[in-house]
């Protein structure tokens, strides 16, 4: 009976979009965090008669018989909408108005992509993300520094102890793709280019099709607590739908096992 494999091809994908949602939910305090949105294709059909095919007295079918065999998941893909952007005070905290990435440096050597701008100092006084890694151009502020200003086109400068004149110690810059979407999440709010993505291209904050930099600010997870809630129900409400559809093609075959006695 094709219903009941049917039936379980939409179990499946409601179950992958319940981990979508849940993956979404337990990041709704991740700063940076982009929600992930599951996308299914239908399969392929069986094609009894197709449409246009001619009938016996010559005439073309307004319409065919085709029957389909479920669905699949096509694709988790990251919206990358903007998120709130909340106020901490903290001058190495840092959010993007728009579009682009932070630039930093793996301990491999390789540059990976963040939106995640709570930065902080290693002992020499490295700006470094939480995890130790460099922010990329390389910035080193002063051991002496009393102020840090980093203003929105990615300047930083500092007030040292012993001057009235702020210095120029460095120059964030950002980095955007073609296909944002198409970029691989490797954990610790951290991205890194693949095939679907492109190569990335660098530029100054604020500039033409790069964001600007808003220092004191992180922003938050792009999750909408509401909309996931809703999409879980009607996720939870599918796969019992389905499941009943297998229940009732097993009713059928029962039944047709029957007919013999």
């Amino acid at each position: 009976m094709r219903a009941l494999f049917t039936a379980a091809t939409g179990m499946e994908a409601q179950q992958l979009r319940i981990d979508a949602v849940a993956n979404n939910l337990a990041n709704v305090t991740t700063t940076g965090f982009k929600r992930t949105r599951a996308d299914f294709h239908d399969l392929f059909y069986d094609t009894i008669r197709a449409p246009g095919a001619a009938t016996s007295t010559g005439e073309a079918l307004p319409v065919g018989v085709q029957v389909g065999h479920g669905t699949k998941l096509a694709a988790m893909s990251k919206v990358y909408s903007q998120g709130d952007r909340t106020s901490t005070g903290r001058s190495l905290d840092l959010a993007v108005d728009g579009d682009g990435f932070f630039q930093v440096q793996r301990p491999a050597g390789d540059t990976a992509y963040t939106r995640d701008g709570a930065f902080r100092l290693d002992r020499d006084g490295t700006l470094v993300t939480s995890q130790g890694y460099a922010v990329l151009p390389n910035i080193q502020l002063p051991t002496d520094a009393v102020q840090v200003t980093i203003l929105a086109d990615g300047t930083v400068s500092v007030l040292t102890g012993q001057s009235t004149q702020p210095t120029d110690v460095g120059q964030i810059e950002l980095a955007r793709f073609v296909n944002p979407s198409g970029l691989l999440s490797i954990g610790n709010n951290l991205l890194v280019p693949s095939e679907a993505s492109g190569d990335p291209e660098t530029g100054r904050p604020d500039d033409p099709g790069f964001g600007a930099i808003s220092q004191g600010m992180l922003e938050s997870s792009n999750v909408n607590i509401a909309e996931e809630l809703v999409q879980m129900i009607l996720a939870q409400r599918a796969f019992e739908v389905n499941s009943r559809v297998i229940q009732a093609g097993d009713e059928m075959l029962r039944t047709a096992a029957a007919l013999d006695r």
